[in-house]
């Protein structure tokens, strides 16, 4: 019980860590990343999608189809592909600290040079 959750806990701070950095390099606070429902209107928003679509994710079904846009919005604004969308899908934390961590930039929204 005390292994699992101390690696559920490890994996959660590794995530907010990651956001917190990713929305500061671009550009938007980083205190962002630990709000409710704000830190998906942020990640919309550096996605380059108009925050209405936030209405969009709470609809089932539809709200799959658009985060996955959104998310591969999201990783083009890094400089980074549809293999990269597809490791976020699969293994979020892991990537997105690769994001946070590594020497990508962010370039604009959907990758347009800001």
């Amino acid at each position: 019980m005390g292994t699992s959750a101390f690696f559920s806990l490890a994996i959660f701070v590794l995530i907010i860590a990651s956001m917190w950095v990713v929305f500061t390099k671009a550009g938007k606070p980083g205190w962002a990343a630990i709000v409710p429902i704000y830190n998906i209107i942020v990640f919309i928003e550096i996605s380059g999608k108009p925050v209405w679509w936030i209405v969009l994710f709470l609809i089932p079904g539809v709200n799959l189809v658009f985060m996955i846009w959104v998310l591969n919005m999201f990783v083009k604004s890094f400089g980074k592909g549809v293999g990269f969308t597809i490791g976020m899908i699969l293994l979020s934390p892991v990537f997105m600290a690769i994001l946070a961590f590594g020497d990508a930039k962010y370039l604009g929204p959907a990758g347009k040079k800001a």
